[in-house]
């Protein structure tokens, strides 16, 4: 058992190694000086990549099982610009080119709730990560045990709401308190900012989503009873925007929240320590899962040590940033958390 101040110059030190690597890579490489024409680049080929692969698709050029891993990696892109957006890393000086930015993260990713309501749940996960009050974690399973829910919630924000909202409301409650509001009506703009995350693209997603699932569910029941229907141009141009803009997401989705909920440390944790925020997860298996996540589970856990490097420069430092990690008491591949409800020690009664 060590004491808060051995956790407390173990975090300094892991601090200053990340910092100092960060410095060496940035002086190896001058370029990365640009920050915002890297971050608008990055936008560019990444909102061109999806509406390629989409075209290549409604083209006949490629089948929807190329078309939907294709540009769930690129729209994995747009989820690390997406965060580094929420710590103003890009167009600090120009809100016209950030609010941009952030619509088209959004745009792009229609199955997300709103990235400026995720600006403030995020900025309070890293203040209050592994609490009740961390809305944005618990939002996507984290600390829930594993089994049937746990699966279908993982991928599905509506349903991560539907299949317990005795949870989420007191989650919700938790989150409001924590921000300290000082009065009544900061309470109503909080609660109102909750009730609009998902409106209107989060709403167009699922409601097209599940009429897809639901036709195709009937369709193959009626065809399995030997009554098959035709399906109708209505129901073609829905299937074709399932592949080329949803399903992505939903592949997408799947896999961050699957890494994201279980590196986290939820419930037994002294959230002041970041050692004990984060895991580094990274064992062969996940790296499907990786791959349409941006290699979340190696990286994230350097993030939250040191919050103001861009994405690319912190996947440029990892391997010193692991060294010192590991060095310091940070775990590694701590696959037994998945059976502990993410929990540090053991698993709640």
């Amino acid at each position: 058992m060590t004491s808060v101040a051995d956790d407390a110059e173990r975090v300094a030190t892991i601090k200053t190694a990340i910092r100092a690597e960060s410095e060496r890579v940035r002086a190896r490489l001058p370029w990365l000086r640009h920050q915002d024409a890297i971050g608008a680049a990055i936008m560019a080929i990444s909102v061109l990549g999806m509406i390629v692969s989409g075209w290549a698709y409604v083209a006949g050029l490629i089948p929807w099982w190329v078309c939907v891993p294709v540009s769930a990696i690129f729209a994995s892109f747009i989820h690390e610009l997406e965060h580094d957006l929420i710590h103003t890393l890009y167009f600090r000086k120009s809100p016209g080119a950030y609010q941009l930015m952030m619509a088209l993260c959004w745009i792009t990713r229609p199955s997300t709730v709103s990235p400026w309501t995720r600006r403030r749940l995020h900025l309070h996960h890293h203040k209050y990560s592994g609490t009740e009050s961390d809305l944005e974690e618990r939002a996507i399973t984290n600390g829930e045990r594993w089994g049937l829910r746990r699966l279908l919630m993982t991928g599905d924000h509506m349903l991560a709401v539907l299949l317990r909202p005795a949870m989420m409301r007191e989650t919700v409650k938790a989150y409001i308190k924590a921000q300290q509001p000082g009065s009544r009506d900061e309470v109503d703009m909080l609660i109102r900012e909750q009730r609009r995350s998902f409106v209107p693209l989060s709403l167009v997603h699922y409601a097209i989503w599940y009429l897809f699932l639901g036709y195709h569910g009937v369709s193959l029941a009626l065809g399995l009873a030997g009554m098959p229907i035709e399906t109708s141009a209505f129901m073609q141009l829905v299937d074709t925007t399932v592949v080329v803009w949803l399903a992505p997401n939903v592949l997408r989705v799947f896999c961050l929240h699957f890494v994201s909920s279980n590196m986290h440390y939820y419930g037994d944790i002294d959230t002041r320590n970041i050692v004990q925020q984060c895991q580094v997860l990274n064992p062969w298996w996940l790296w499907p899962a990786q791959l349409f996540c941006f290699n979340f589970g190696s990286t994230h856990a350097i993030h939250h040590f040191v919050v103001n490097q861009p994405f690319y420069v912190r996947t440029l430092t990892i391997r010193e940033a692991h060294r010192v990690m590991r060095e310091n008491g940070v775990r590694f591949n701590d696959v037994g958390a998945l059976r502990r409800a993410n929990r540090w020690g053991a698993a709640p009664a």
